[in-house]
């Protein structure tokens, strides 16, 4: 088919599941999830392909990578969101004007999303999840790196869409192509939204070509803020966890911030990181304190380019600070508006940080590692939101849904 038929068939899919029941969107998307655990061997399979082609050193490595465990962790996922209520259909304000007319702002599905995404095949199936039970139609556009993957996943999400005698087209991936990425990007009359999920180059692509609306995911630069009144143990088992829990994610840390008060307690707060291997890029009150303590061949000295850097692998950048207002101020400088953490005992000083940080989410005494739908209790995610229109932070199901106005009269006319 051409792109703008494609475009067509899934505007007419988007449409139908509009008219589809609660219960029948549930009932298909925990047979996908049975469907996932009973073909472990054909996605690993397909998997392997894409693996093969890419260098294991590279940190998209990991993202690519499927096995069996994760493919189970997605089948959870995604009875997850089949036990969730619907985001479409609720009254979010309910008013009756002086004249009689009864007004209703009812959240509504946006109809057809496009999401275009680099090495991430999980992607594939996450979209699906959430799109289809907030009865959107969804056009995915993944990249060449997770080609056979994604054509695995798709063939196996439409297998069980026709098996339910459901349109197909609920769910299309687009090839892997240039060419498909600029069409769906000026997919005007048939795409409702474009998310961009991967490397800041890839969004700043996305927002700089699209003429279809877009929501900004995803660069994770992520600070992690050690105050002087912050408590050694409890800082040390965050960032150890926020920056090696899983290296290539957006959520994972790329910069320690320490009170200049702390850092007899650095090495002490950077041993963890150690056991992973992790290289340490430090400033010059850093490094020396350090030195003797870190490992010296993954100990080296920051330049202004270790700071604003989203690492995605096993390094980390460490920066001296006066005082929170500095922390704040370097944040501002160099972050991404994605997720920032500060670990105190000081409950002040805890409330400055969480009130006049400029990110999606603010932590305190936890890691940036737990920026995630799932562990938002939101069941899946379709992207981290680092803007501010509409939607901010782990995109789950409300987020996949706008409003209409319902207004009921009984013939009255305005004057």
């Amino acid at each position: 088919m051409e792109l703008n038929e494609i475009f067509q068939a899934v505007q007419l899919a988007s449409r139908k599941l509009g008219m589809m029941e609660a219960d029948e969107v549930n009932r298909i998307l925990r047979a996908v999830a049975d469907e996932i655990e009973g073909s472990i061997a054909e996605l690993l399979a397909a998997n392997r392909l894409d693996l093969e082609r890419m260098d294991a050193a590279s940190p998209k490595y990991d993202r690519l990578k499927l096995t069996e465990a994760r493919l189970l962790e997605i089948a959870s996922n995604m009875r997850d969101v089949a036990e969730l209520p619907s985001p479409a259909g609720i009254v979010l304000e309910e008013r009756v004007r002086p004249n009689g007319l009864r007004l209703r702002k009812v959240s509504v599905p946006f109809g057809v999303i496009g999401v275009i995404y680099e090495a991430r095949p999980n992607v594939s199936f996450d979209v699906f999840s959430l799109c289809f039970k907030s009865g959107n139609a969804c056009i995915l556009k993944g990249g060449s790196d997770a080609d056979s993957s994604n054509r695995a996943i798709v063939t196996l999400i439409r297998r069980v869409l026709e098996r339910f005698h459901t349109d197909p087209y609920a769910a299309a991936l687009l090839s892997s192509t240039r060419e498909a990425a600029s069409a769906l990007l000026h997919a005007e009359g048939y795409v409702d939204l474009i998310i961009p999920r991967g490397s800041g180059e890839l969004i700043r692509f996305v927002r700089r070509e699209a003429t279809v609306p877009v929501i900004e995911t995803g660069a994770g630069i992520c600070h992690a803020y050690f105050d002087k009144d912050g408590d050694t143990a409890k800082g040390a088992a965050i960032v150890n966890n926020a920056k090696t829990r899983r290296v290539s994610v957006c959520n994972a840390l790329d910069c320690l911030l320490v009170h200049k008060a702390r850092l007899a307690d650095l090495p002490a707060l950077c041993a963890p990181l150690s056991r992973s291997r992790v290289v340490i890029y430090a400033d010059e009150p850093a490094w020396k304190s350090l030195h003797g303590s870190y490992p010296a061949e993954l100990l080296e000295h920051a330049d202004e380019r270790s700071f604003g850097t989203e690492f995605q692998d096993y390094k980390m950048a460490v920066k001296t600070v006066e005082d929170a207002s500095e922390a704040v101020s370097h944040i501002y400088a160099h972050g991404s508006k994605h997720s920032e953490s500060i670990v105190t005992e000081n409950k002040e000083t805890a409330d400055f940080f969480l009130r006049t940080v400029d990110a999606a989410c603010v932590y305190a005494n936890a890691p940036t590692s737990f920026t995630d739908g799932a562990q938002f209790g939101l069941g899946a995610e379709i992207g981290i939101s680092t803007q501010k229109l509409h939607a901010r932070g782990p995109m789950g199901l409300r987020e996949m849904t706008t409003y209409k106005w319902l207004i009921e009269g009984n013939g009255q006319t305005r004057p």
